[in-house]
This record gives C-alpha cells, sequence and structure tokens, in this order.
C-alpha cells in the first residue's frame, strides 16, 4: 500500500496517521498490533466492503484478523478481516527504508489530523441508548460482587469474574496515534492492538493474556490470574500473594487441564504458576504447551479454542453456572471485551488473545472495560480497586498532554 508522504518529515506517527486517516475515510476494514516482545508491527486491511463472520476453524481459515465477543452467538461464527493488503514493519528501522511512500500530498499532516479529529471526538446527534451498556457506578459493583460471592458460598459456584464499563470523555486533544504509541511504549509484554470495522467499532488494547497460539506443530495456552499492584524497583520479587489469588489462578489453571482431559489428550507440559509484569500489575501464570505431531492432534488450536472461550479467567466456574449468573445480573453488554481477537495464519503461526484491557472509541468518549475474580473470600472494595486500576493501564494513555 503506498501512503503519501513527504519523504523527508516521515515518522511512525506520520505514516500510521495518514493511514489510518485514509482508511477510515475510504471506509475499509483493518487491524493493527504488535505482538508480546517483537519488534514488528503488523497491519492488516480488508477492502471488500463486507462484514464476514465465520466458523472458526483456523486451520482452514486464508491469513485474516478474528474478532469474537464474550458472549457465543447461536451460530457460533466469528467476525473475520481477510487479508487484502499486509504490511510488516520493523519499528527498529526508518519508515522510509521499509516501504514505498508517495510524496503527492497531505504535507503537513493537517489534513489526516482532522479526519481523525472528526471521526473519533464527533458526538452522536441521538441520545445513545444505554439499556444495555453503561456505567457501573461503585455502589452497583459491590453489589454484585456480594450477590457473586454469596452465590459461591451457597454451592452453586466457585468463582465468578464480574465486568463493569467505565465511561471517560476524550479531551479535543486527543491523538489516536499518540496514543497507540504510548501503548507500544509502555506494554512491550503484551498484546498491542488498535482495530476498526464499520459495523463493531474501533477498539484499542492491550492484552496481557494468550488464549491459544499455534505455529508448526506447537501449541501454547496460558492461565493467568491474580491482581496486584506493581511495587518497588523490582516488583517480581516484591510479590506477595494471598491463598484467594493463589486459589483462584489455579481454578483457572485445573479448567485448562480439565480441558486436556476431556479430548483425552495427555501429554502436555505445565511450567509455573510464576509472577508476572503487565503494565503496572501483577499476575500468575502458568504456561502449557503441546506437540501436535507427537500427539497427533493437527487440529488442537481449534478444539481448544472452542473449548476455552469464554475462559474462567474471564467468566467463572463451573462455566456454564457462572454464565448464566453473569446473564441475569451483570446489567451490562460486554460487547468484545473479554472475547478474543488476534491474527489467524500470518507468517505461518495464529496468535489468539482474550480481549483483556481494551477500550471502545466512540462518539468523544472511551469506553473502558474491566473484570476482577471474585471467589469466597474476596473483599469487595478491593475487587472495585482492581477493576479501576485494569481501566487506568488504557485510560492513562487516551488523554495524553500534547
Amino acid at each position: 500500500m503506498q501512503v503519501a508522504l513527504d519523504q523527508d518529515t516521515i515518522s511512525l506517527e506520520r505514516y500510521l496517521e495518514q493511514l489510518f486517516a485514509e482508511l477510515i475515510e475510504d471506509g475499509h476494514q483493518f487491524a493493527v498490533w504488535r505482538k508480546p516482545k517483537s519488534p514488528f508491527l503488523q497491519i492488516l486491511v480488508d477492502k471488500s466492503g463486507q462484514t464476514k463472520r465465520i466458523s472458526p476453524q483456523l486451520e482452514e481459515l486464508t491469513t485474516g484478523f478474528i474478532i469474537h465477543p464474550f458472549v457465543d452467538q447461536h451460530d457460533k461464527k466469528a467476525y473475520y478481516l481477510e487479508a487484502d493488503e499486509y504490511i510488516k514493519l520493523d519499528l527498529s528501522l526508518p519508515i522510509e527504508t521499509q516501504l514505498s511512500i508517495s510524496k503527492t500530498m497531505d504535507q503537513d499532516g493537517k489534513k489526516a489530523k482532522s479526519i481523525l479529529n472528526q471521526f473519533f471526538l464527533k458526538k452522536s446527534s441521538t441520545k445513545e441508548a444505554l439499556n444495555k451498556n453503561f456505567e457501573c457506578s461503585k455502589i452497583e459493583f459491590i453489589k454484585l460482587v456480594d450477590k457473586g460471592i454469596q452465590a459461591i458460598k451457597d454451592g452453586h459456584l466457585n468463582k465468578i469474574v464480574p465486568a463493569k464499563m467505565k465511561k471517560v470523555a476524550l479531551q479535543e486533544s486527543f491523538d489516536l496515534v499518540q496514543s497507540f504509541k504510548s501503548l507500544l511504549n509502555s506494554y512491550p509484554n503484551a498484546f498491542i492492538n488498535f482495530f476498526h470495522l464499520p459495523e463493531l467499532g474501533t477498539w484499542i488494547g492491550a492484552s496481557p493474556e494468550v488464549l491459544i497460539q499455534t505455529k508448526g506443530n506447537e501449541f501454547y495456552t496460558m492461565s493467568l490470574a491474580g491482581t496486584q499492584k506493581a511495587l518497588g524497583d523490582n516488583p517480581l520479587k516484591n510479590a506477595a500473594w494471598t491463598q484467594k489469588e493463589i486459589e483462584e489462578q489455579a481454578l483457572v489453571s485445573r479448567y485448562i487441564v480439565d480441558c486436556f482431559k476431556k479430548i483425552r489428550l495427555r501429554e502436555y507440559e505445565e511450567i509455573g504458576p510464576k509472577t508476572v509484569l503487565a503494565g503496572n500489575l501483577l499476575h500468575l501464570r502458568s504456561d502449557f504447551k503441546v506437540n501436535m505431531a507427537t500427539t497427533n492432534f493437527p487440529q488442537l488450536g481449534t478444539v481448544m479454542l472452542e473449548l476455552l472461550h469464554p475462559t474462567s479467567a474471564v467468566c467463572g466456574m463451573p462455566r456454564q453456572a457462572a454464565f448464566d449468573f453473569l446473564s441475569q445480573h451483570e446489567n451490562l453488554d460486554r460487547s468484545l471485551f473479554a472475547g478474543f481477537i488476534g491474527p489467524v495464519n500470518v507468517e505461518g503461526e495464529t496468535s489468539i488473545y482474550v480481549n483483556l484491557r481494551t477500550a471502545q472509541i466512540k462518539n468523544g468518549a472511551a469506553l473502558l472495560y474491566a473484570g476482577a475474580g471474585v471467589t469466597e473470600d474476596s473483599d469487595p472494595e478491593k475487587e472495585w480497586e482492581e477493576t479501576e486500576m485494569k481501566c487506568e493501564i488504557i485510560g492513562k494513555h487516551l488523554n495524553l498532554n500534547n
């Protein structure tokens, strides 16, 4: 793809600003991401003008980007962007050495900024319906947590993960590209993503959690749970986990092992749990690896995707009982939050992440989503504080002082 820029002043910011403006103005669907610990920014563009929904048979799909909401639709289909164009940039190298840049155009970037500002800061002329997608007050969330704790004590659940949405008005100085770059710089261990589909909206995030990965014969997934603030010069060594947090993470690991048992898969490697850093938060994580050739299970990615989503880390356990509880008591449309997103069959690799630490940008505001794992020993006040910390992971990068 040729993006018109003045080659003498080219920068990553200018390039992305121009690219995003052109794609949005032309009505295209696209996704931009950087994998954890990767030096590459990857961009996939679907120019079909059609919103595609597919059955997630991963091994059979063409190169693309998959998006699935938290709630399973009756037909089990996901949204899919097919790669009409694919760009891969090494963030350590100058842009002009990697792409063919045209000079015919918006020399000072004002037109691109105007397009993006008009698109993201304009407010809807009609009053938005808030009955299914609205902010959750502290009182409401604590009541929801209390109900979850009682359901656990009554023996109906082992764990529940209530969620909330927090709405933050975007300042007039909001700069999408600066926010995206700030996420790239701040969270090297996260899946940084930005995607836009006219039908689904515009989302930006920094997810710490892999749902499934396949590359060659290797399959990988993780259990991630337990949250505390990273403190001190060496937060990994300073971490001290409570019994509640250890048990919460163990439940997620147990669920993955139970999924393996369902499909009679016994040959897997489990590593952990260990403390990991995600932004300014610490979590407990265990890693699970399977050799799909040795186990003669080439479709393991597709099978485990269906078994794992929604994971106990974003829903609860037992999964169906937790899902039913949330459907009844959580007065929130989670939309794409706690669903899954990621590139499929891009350069021989599929990497699908739980859509956490995410925000939808619409009508001059950011809708921030966060959840908290609740067990019998939970303190409702602390669970609220955890969701506030998680919202801040994205929120603090949106209204930057320029």
